[in-house]
């Protein structure tokens, strides 16, 4: 399965408790999609009860694709580049 970031905007009631309870959620999120990648369908199902009523606004939930890096790409053919790009790096 391909990796991917999942992004969530929340905008909380104006009320300190559900600003603290929203923070607990997400911080459990995290730690659970952390350990697992495929807990999402099932803990999923937690989040939108717990969370709705909290909220202000409707959540907003992007997923983000990641770019495959586990092969090298190199779409500039100078040799040069390369080398200052490689001596660059070796300085940091």
């Amino acid at each position: 399965m391909p990796a991917y970031s999942l992004v969530c905007h929340l905008y909380a009631k104006d009320d300190p408790e559900a600003i603290k309870k929203l923070t607990a959620k997400l911080q459990e999120a995290s730690q659970t999609y952390t350990k697992d990648k495929e807990t999402l369908n099932c803990y999923w199902q937690t989040f939108d009860k717990y969370v709705i009523p909290l909220l202000d606004k409707p959540m907003d939930l992007r997923r983000y694709n990641e770019l495959d890096t586990s092969t090298e790409v190199k779409v500039e053919q100078d040799p040069a580049l390369w080398e200052a790009v490689k001596k660059h790096q070796s300085q940091s």
